[in-house]
């Protein structure tokens, strides 16, 4: 049976010398931070493009677009409760994982899993309001989107380069670590 995660690093894993403790307040941080702002850019948004306003800044522009769905407008149709619900769900399994594994990551696999979690409660706490989501961030060619979705690609960026980079670290019989070149 491998060790439980919660209790501390495994053996021969590497948390470049941050503990279990460190590494969960940092997740806590850097998820409420990054949800406060989030949160603090909706209203902001609301106002300055209620009036149908765009704000031109080169290759993005600021618009006002509500999403009843979740990614790419995905489950426009369905309820906003039953929305609501699967979100959150998800997001708290993610949180729970998250919080479980982040002592044996790396600083850059727990700012990641901190940016995923964040994004995906702002979100979920910005339906919760009207059942739907605002978005602001408009490329053109890219469907509208807002600060949270940006922590959720942006985490998941984050994951999966850490997991390539500890992908190639090995530990050799003696415990030492051993990248590959």
């Amino acid at each position: 049976m491998s060790p439980d995660p919660t209790s501390g690093p495994m053996p021969g894993v590497s948390t470049g010398g941050r503990s279990a403790t460190r590494s969960r307040w940092t997740l806590a941080i850097v998820v409420a931070v990054l949800v406060a702002a989030a949160l603090a850019a909706d209203p902001v948004a609301r106002r300055a493009l209620s009036d149908g306003r765009v704000i031109e800044l080169g290759l993005l522009q600021l618009r006002l677009a509500y999403n009843s769905g979740v990614a790419f407008s995905v489950g426009n149709g369905l309820p906003p409760g039953v929305i609501i619900a699967v979100t959150a769900i998800i997001t708290l399994a993610i949180a729970v994982y998250a919080w479980r594994t982040v002592p044996v990551g790396s600083l850059t696999g727990t700012v990641g899993l901190s940016a995923v979690v964040a994004g995906a409660a702002a979100n979920v706490i910005d339906r919760a309001a009207d059942g739907r989501v605002t978005d602001y961030f408009h490329t053109g060619w890219w469907p509208t989107f807002n600060l949270a979705d940006t922590y959720l690609t942006c985490g998941v960026v984050l994951v999966v380069l850490a997991s390539l980079r500890e992908g190639r670290t090995r530990v050799d019989p003696t415990g030492t670590e051993q990248r590959s070149v």
